[in-house]
């Protein structure tokens, strides 16, 4: 990013995301940042979704998975586990060429998705400071930490009984950082498993655990909104790993880096956008309009696709949904000509699209999501108002703290039934309660607002980590 000749003895940040779409958007936003503040930047995608992104000219390492054509999401814990094992001598040798190239200054600092922990080790090997970005909820990372407890007072394996019996349903007690709504089924999926080696719950303890160890830990969160959690990880990491809550970086971003240019228009999605929905949201009045999206990794089965399509159908709304190509497991989503007919002239089946350009729409009124922490914070800066369809990890957390705590959403139970769906939309478009979980994303869309103007709380939290970590020098090894 930005020319060999202009950008010799400027610092080098090197930026590693996590190979998955809500990874990749916000470290693709710091880059945008940083890049702008003057730093020349390399941004290391995987073999695999340097091949989605056509135009990128940024340097890749492998995964270790199997080569594949195929145009999805790769699976999570496949992904989590092949590039904890494999990717740091790639990632080692990678550094190397960049120091030794005439073509770049040398690296003089790394930014790591807290995923992608293996950075630690190679920025220690050279010499420069690593900070790790937590691209999920504050909330969700202690929801993680709190797992340790659970296994060391026996909780954790649950019982089969426990997944039925009410259990789920207990309060969370003395756990630090979460708000005193949290009940056991709002914490990150992982923990509901009878297996005492469920690889993804100890794969999520080690990454956020192992935080511990970096100069830096990035939130893409706003402080007011998730204060107890933020003090809570303060609390949990030593000092010597500063906290940064820089969020929303996609506001920060905006504030940041100049509209309209090269910069700006370079984007991060992993599918082709399809930018129809948004004239077909032209005209329509404003608020009478439920959008839908899942997000990158969620999937379903045929039946519970059914389910909300009557659901929407029968609520009289209008619609955009968006219909990913590996949405419903293992198959093609299949919906009936019945359906179609329905919802001819006041409802759209559209592929990825512009999420955040969607829901800043005035039309729009409600979001139906599936939580994700991306998702999350758009809605909240567009001030659109949620219904919450959790799928797994910290989905949860961020689904009760969306409903419980932030005022702003309802949730639409696991089991989904279309006369659910239908209820909650008629409830949040035409309701008493859709009014004040309007009016409270509104006011969070104002205080995220406020953070991320210069002089806001987030942008001194990154004038910070610039000046005291990623331009600082680095530790040694």
């Amino acid at each position: 990013m930005g020319s060999i000749a202009a950008d010799a003895g400027k610092p080098h940040a090197v930026l590693v995301p996590f190979a998955a779409q809500g990874h990749v958007t916000p470290m693709l936003k710091l880059g945008k940042i940083l890049h702008f503040w003057g730093f020349h930047v390399t941004f290391v995608n995987t073999d695999y979704n340097h091949r989605r992104l056509p135009g990128f000219r940024f340097a890749t390492i492998p995964d270790g998975l199997p080569q594949s054509e195929a145009d999805v999401t790769q699976d999570v814990p496949s992904l989590c586990r092949s590039t904890a094992e494999t990717c740091l001598p790639h990632f080692r040798s990678l550094l190397a060429e960049l120091n030794a190239s005439p073509d770049a200054p040398p690296v003089t600092c790394v930014v790591g998705d807290n995923v992608m922990s293996f950075t630690l080790d190679a920025a220690r090997e050279i010499g420069v400071p690593c900070a790790l970005l937590w691209t999920s909820s504050t909330c969700g990372y202690v929801g993680y930490r709190y797992s340790r407890t659970l296994i060391d007072e026996g909780v954790f394996p649950l019982k089969e009984e426990q997944l039925t019996n009410g259990f789920l349903d207990t309060p969370v007690d003395n756990a630090p950082g979460l708000s005193k709504y949290t009940r056991f089924k709002d914490l990150p999926s992982f923990i509901r498993s009878t297996d005492p080696d469920e690889f993804m719950l100890h794969f999520a303890l080690k990454v956020t655990e192992q935080i511990a160890g970096a100069d830096a830990v990035i939130l893409n969160t706003l402080y007011e909104l998730e204060q107890e959690a933020v003090d809570g990880m303060r609390a949990m990491i030593p000092p010597a790993a500063s906290i940064h809550a820089v969020g929303p970086l996609a506001l920060l971003a905006e504030q940041i880096v100049p509209h309209g240019g090269q910069l700006d228009a370079l984007g991060s999605n992993l599918w082709k956008e399809d930018v129809s929905c948004l004239a077909w949201l032209e005209g329509r009045s404003a608020g009478s309009v439920v959008f839908v999206n899942y997000g990158s990794t969620t999937v379903m089965t045929n039946a519970e696709l059914l389910e909300f399509a009557w659901g929407l159908a029968n609520s009289g709304h209008d619609f955009v949904w968006v219909i990913r190509p590996d949405l419903v497991s293992g198959d093609a989503a299949v919906l009936p000509p019945e359906f179609l007919e329905a919802i001819e002239g006041r409802g759209l089946l559209a592929g990825w699209c512009p999420q955040d350009a969607v829901l800043r729409h005035e039309a729009v009124g409600v979001f139906l999501t599936h939580c994700g922490w991306n998702s999350t914070l758009e809605s909240l800066c567009a001030g659109v108002p949620m219904l919450c369809w959790p799928f797994f990890a910290e989905q949860q957390t961020n689904c009760r703290y969306t409903c419980a705590e932030w005022g702003v959403g309802m949730e639409i139970g696991q089991d989904v039934r279309r006369e659910a769906v239908e209820g909650k939309i008629r409830e949040a478009m035409d309701g008493e309660k859709g009014k004040e979980m309007r009016r409270r994303a509104a006011e969070w869309r104002e205080a995220a607002v406020r953070a991320t103007r210069p002089g806001g709380g987030s942008y001194a939290s990154l004038e910070k980590l610039v000046n005291d970590v990623l331009l600082s020098g680095g530790k040694g090894s």
